[in-house]
């Protein structure tokens, strides 16, 4: 590995956020902007986060507020910027200002990178901050803790090749979630590869401490996963088809089955539901084949089962608003970060 005083040759580092406060500090204190070239992107914040990170000596891209903000916007932006200026990088760490990046994972990275021409995108560990919070935080950890070696699909959080990503064209700016892996399936398309490393990558902080903002974060997904197999329906890949399908069964088709024709079945129909009870316990043994307690498997199970709800409605935001031609409004559900 080509590094001298922790600045490792050829990485760049692209940050992105909005309102994060004291989120953003811990996270670009974790990327030693003095050792290392990063640009901070932010979408319209009016916590004072433009001026912090230029204090820290990052360079600032503040988004055109009269354009509609997307991750994936950030990020394109991030990383043409960071090419503008440093030519030469050869690979760039994605990662967003509600996250810390652990000690050794730029050189890990990269150094797997190098070792492994064949890999365009390399991912590790990301853990949530304070999964003992609440429930929600610590359904988010255990959303992370995807298996190791080849992937389908990396999160935000992820070191890019440069010659790949400017292949691909970056990400679908238009996506208001899911361009990860949508941006992935093309990299795999060309032939590249994804690889998630058993080794610590990040802490994120999801700050998530009602159901509200757990409903929409679900209903968010629910959106990426009917938008992003529409785009790719004709790929033989089949992105997130079957969760679009599952989705549509049991958030809809089942509870619609089940309860309008009650009446005139003498609620005889209302026998349907007993399939959720079938699935939560076909999620349950699987968790729990996969190592995890009884108690957070039960937790997992009951919220998985739960989020066939607001998936499915975010199915139907997405489909009515492509019917009448409108686009959806970037669904948030985190709270601003701490003042710093």
């Amino acid at each position: 590995m080509d590094c001298r005083e922790g600045f490792f040759v050829g990485v760049g580092i692209v940050a992105i956020g909005r309102n994060e406060g004291e989120r953003l500090r811990t996270c670009l204190r974790s990327l030693s902007p003095d050792r290392n070239p990063v640009v901070y992107v932010d979408s319209g914040s009016t916590d004072g986060s433009p001026d912090h990170a230029r204090s820290a000596g990052v360079r600032v891209i503040d988004l055109d507020l009269s354009i509609p903000f997307t991750a994936a916007r950030a990020r394109n932006a991030g990383w043409r910027q960071l090419l503008a200026e440093q030519p030469d990088t050869e690979f760039i760490q994605f990662v967003d200002g509600d996250c810390e990046v652990r000690p050794d994972w730029l050189e890990t990275a990269a150094t797997f990178l190098r070792e492994h021409p064949e890999v365009v995108v390399v991912c590790g560990r990301r853990r949530e901050r304070h999964p003992e919070a609440t429930v929600y935080n610590r359904l988010c950890d255990l959303e992370w803790d995807t298996p190791i070696g080849k992937a389908l699909a990396c999160g935000g959080d992820a070191m890019f090749r440069v010659s790949k990503i400017v292949e691909a064209g970056g990400y679908r700016e238009d996506l208001i979630a899911g361009e990860e892996p949508e941006l992935c399936l093309r990299l795999r398309e060309l032939g590249g590869r994804i690889f998630r490393l058993d080794a610590e990558m990040t802490l994120h902080d999801a700050a998530m401490t009602r159901f509200g903002q757990w409903w929409k974060r679900n209903v968010r997904a629910g959106h990426a996963f009917a938008e992003v197999s529409t785009i790719h329906r004709h790929s033989p890949c089949r992105i997130w088809k079957r969760e679009t399908r599952s989705n549509f069964f049991w958030g809809l088709a089942v509870p619609m089955a089940a309860v309008v024709p009650a009446w005139w079945t003498f609620g005889i129909s209302l026998a349907l539901l007993l399939g959720y009870p079938v699935l939560f316990a076909k999620i349950f043994r699987s968790r729990r084949r996969g190592g995890d307690e009884t108690g957070q498997a039960l937790r997992y199970s009951w919220y998985c089962v739960l989020s066939k709800f607001p998936q499915v409605r975010g199915q139907l935001t997405y489909f009515k608003n492509r019917l009448f031609r409108r686009r959806t409004r970037l669904i948030e559900y985190k709270a601003a970060g701490p003042a710093a």
